[in-house]
């Protein structure tokens, strides 16, 4: 890594082989391909920490808690691989016990994911999550504006097909709340169809995106997940560089020019390990294809804001409850167990999403903590609204992340521009989980879409 002096400007100027933007799951993992490939490579992240939408905190009472992205499944091949490489230990999220429903003011209980106090609604879940699932096979991964339904999917909403195809009203309330809003951190209404076949081919089936045992919520990380990015940090050293924000890419035939505050950096390839929004705030010299800045247009970050409550011991498991609650009491529409291995403090997450999310980040803080104690006390009593500690994270209002989980596709993306979202523009390439073909939008899909654009970078003839 060269360093250069430009007695031009105040900015210091650096050259190397790859310059990749974002210092998450994705920039990291195409960073340690690169370099195990003997490119040399340097990470400009605007923050001043690793792991981008992964975020462990330390709680006043010892508990290591995950702000942001946490969970693993075993079907997630990337992201365990990299933990086994790394020897950072994983743990059983806490599966045992009855799940609590809530609809209509009403709290009830039953076993599973699926509500079964009404045989009716129950059936109509099974038949919906079975036609989406059938429907999502039919979505190719890396190019789902070839599927034969694409227009037609792409063409209305996972409100619009909800309403065509579900007719109990707890049946709806249960999909929108724990399918649409949890897996998407969107309104249904907001949400192309093509959109969520393809999130649900991705990711093996929507029992698998729901599921905790066996599922995408199997395992969390004992000390936190942001444990894997800190770790590939720290091989790459000081080829990653911390509040490092990017403002201009400028492409030459020779090569690129990233442009942060502080710094000038001149490389042959560059990754943009970015949410595609956030790429496209970049100032692009020459500008960009049109299809490629209209497909950052259309994909908007969703919305979240991730509430954590911890106890003195996981109370609601001494009444036979798993810890998952779903339904909408209010702003929130799911509860899960997020206690540490030993059990002997009690956590409880909860989340607001979407819409909701974007309405609650307007109000104050003690407005917010006041509602969404009162909905973890009615999924769980009296005692769930009396944390000793409560811990709150909105996305929204991350300047570099903007939202979260992941970006979402509305209505006719797809199908118009969706083929831009993977491919490289001469020498800038794209990565970030909304990239991935394989769990797009989980911490699988980011070391998935890192790896690809290394690999793309290495079998370049430039």
């Amino acid at each position: 890594m060269a360093i250069l002096r430009d007695n031009g400007s105040q900015k210091e100027t650096r050259q190397t082989d790859v310059v990749i933007i974002g210092g998450g799951l994705a920039g990291l993992s195409a960073a340690r391909k690169l370099t195990a490939h003997g490119k040399d490579v340097l990470v400009l992240e605007a923050t001043d920490r690793v792991g981008g939408r992964t975020y462990t905190v330390q709680s006043v009472s010892g508990v290591p808690i995950d702000m942001g992205g946490q969970w693993i499944g075993p079907t997630q091949i990337n992201i365990v691989r990299l933990a086994a490489e790394f020897g950072i230990a994983t743990f059983p999220s806490y599966d045992t016990g009855q799940t609590v429903g809530y609809h209509q003011g009403q709290r009830f209980l039953y076993p599973g994911l699926i509500p079964t106090v009404d045989p009716a609604s129950t059936q109509e879940i099974n038949q919906a999550i079975q036609q989406l699932d059938e429907m999502a096979l039919q979505v190719p991964l890396d190019s789902p504006w070839l599927a034969e339904q694409a227009a037609l999917w792409d063409g209305q909403t996972a409100a619009s097909w909800l309403s065509a195809t579900v007719t109990s009203l707890i049946a709806r309330e249960w999909l929108t709340a724990f399918l649409f809003e949890n897996v998407f951190s969107a309104a249904p209404q907001s949400l192309s169809l093509l959109h969520v076949l393809f999130y649900i081919h991705s990711s093996g089936g929507v029992q698998t995106l729901l599921a905790t045992t066996g599922g995408a919520q199997d395992r969390r990380f004992r000390r936190g997940a942001q444990q894997v990015a800190l770790a590939l940090a720290g091989e790459l050293g000081m080829r990653v560089l911390l509040n490092q924000p990017v403002r201009t890419v400028i492409q030459q035939p020779q090569g690129v020019e990233i442009h942060s505050d502080r710094l000038i950096v001149k490389a042959h390839h560059a990754i943009v390990a970015l949410a595609p929004t956030l790429a496209g705030r970049l100032w692009y010299q020459p500008a960009l294809p049109g299809r490629r800045d209209h497909l950052t247009q259309q994909f908007p970050m969703a919305a979240v804001i991730k509430v954590h409550c911890i106890y003195d011991r996981p109370f609601w498991r001494e009444e036979g409850l798993s810890g998952l609650a779903i339904g909408t009491p209010g702003a929130l529409s799911a509860v899960l167990d997020n206690s540490p291995e030993d059990g002997k403090q009690g956590v409880l997450v909860g989340f607001v999403h979407g819409d909701k999310a974007l309405l609650w980040s307007t109000r104050s803080a003690e407005e917010r903590r006041a509602e969404l104690l009162n909905c973890f006390s009615r999924f769980f009593g009296p005692q769930a609204g009396q944390p000793k500690e409560y811990l709150e994270q909105s996305w929204i209002e991350e300047p570099f992340i903007r939202g979260g989980y992941v970006g979402y596709l509305p209505p006719g993306a797809w199908t118009s521009c969706g083929e831009e979202l993977r491919k490289p523009v001469d020498r800038i390439h794209w990565a970030g989980t909304e990239t991935a073909t394989v769990w797009n939008g989980y911490m699988d899909g980011a070391v998935q879409s890192g790896e690809r654009a290394a690999a793309e970078i290495l079998a370049d003839v430039h």
